[in-house]
């Protein structure tokens, strides 16, 4: 299985404060990775290494193509979907129109589209016209999954998917995620506090510590390693 998104020795900055200090991962095609690590480890700033909304350095490849100097547009053109932290909708649009938002990049109608992603949220169509600020904080993350998925992206880059949200709303999004995975070949890189689920969810997992890898490898693996289930997973 090939690589579709490869980070080698990565930095980034704030200013002149450096987040990241060398991080390297590779996700490969198909696959759900995730990226775990105590506030300020450097889980934000790596997603946003990748979707070029910070100041990075370093080897970043997309699909087998050096990512550059590209940013925020043109790495969505090369199909990958960035959805932050916060959920980012837009609050005064209305449901069908940050779904539209979702497919700018792409050209012809979104019908075929919307249609598919109602398998996945049906309760799509009956609130499409209102406003986004008005759904609850689950509504709204996953409006954020949805409106990502109408880019056709090829890599989801999801930024702590479970924040704020109540168990069972936080194990519906996983599943939804889980199912856009198997059934649509998407490949996800989640950041996610919840450890427990998130490495249930991946295939791979790294663990970051101030801005740089600590530990690496398949999840089934790192749920038996000492430092992890004594930081992470609590046993």
């Amino acid at each position: 299985m090939a690589a579709l998104l490869e980070l080698e020795d990565v930095t980034a900055r704030y200013g002149p404060v450096q987040a990241l200090h060398g991080v390297s991962l590779a996700v490969d095609e198909g696959q759900i990775a995730a990226v775990l690590g105590a506030n300020g480890a450097g889980k934000t700033t790596t997603l946003r290494a990748i979707s070029g909304t910070v100041r990075r350095d370093g080897q970043l490849r997309f699909a087998g193509k050096r990512l550059g100097r590209a940013g925020p547009d043109g790495v969505a053109r090369l199909g990958i979907a960035h959805v932050p932290e916060g959920r980012g909708t837009f609050a005064e649009l209305t449901v069908w129109d940050n779904l539209r938002l979702g497919g700018y990049t792409r050209r012809g109608p979104l019908k075929d589209d919307f249609a598919r992603i109602q398998t996945y949220f049906p309760w799509l169509e009956e609130r499409r016209n209102q406003q986004a600020g008005t759904l609850s904080g689950g509504e709204q993350q996953m409006l954020a999954l949805a409106r990502a998925f109408m880019q056709r992206s090829r890599l989801m880059l999801l930024d702590e998917p479970s924040l704020g949200l109540a168990p069972l709303l936080v194990t519906e999004i996983f599943r939804i995620v889980k199912e856009l995975n198997e059934n649509e070949g998407l490949t996800v890189l989640v950041v996610e506090q919840n450890a427990h689920i998130a490495l249930q969810l991946a295939q791979t997992a790294y663990v970051l510590e101030v801005g740089r890898v600590a530990l690496a490898g398949p999840s089934a693996e790192l749920q038996q390693h000492e430092s992890v289930r004594r930081s992470y997973l609590g046993y």
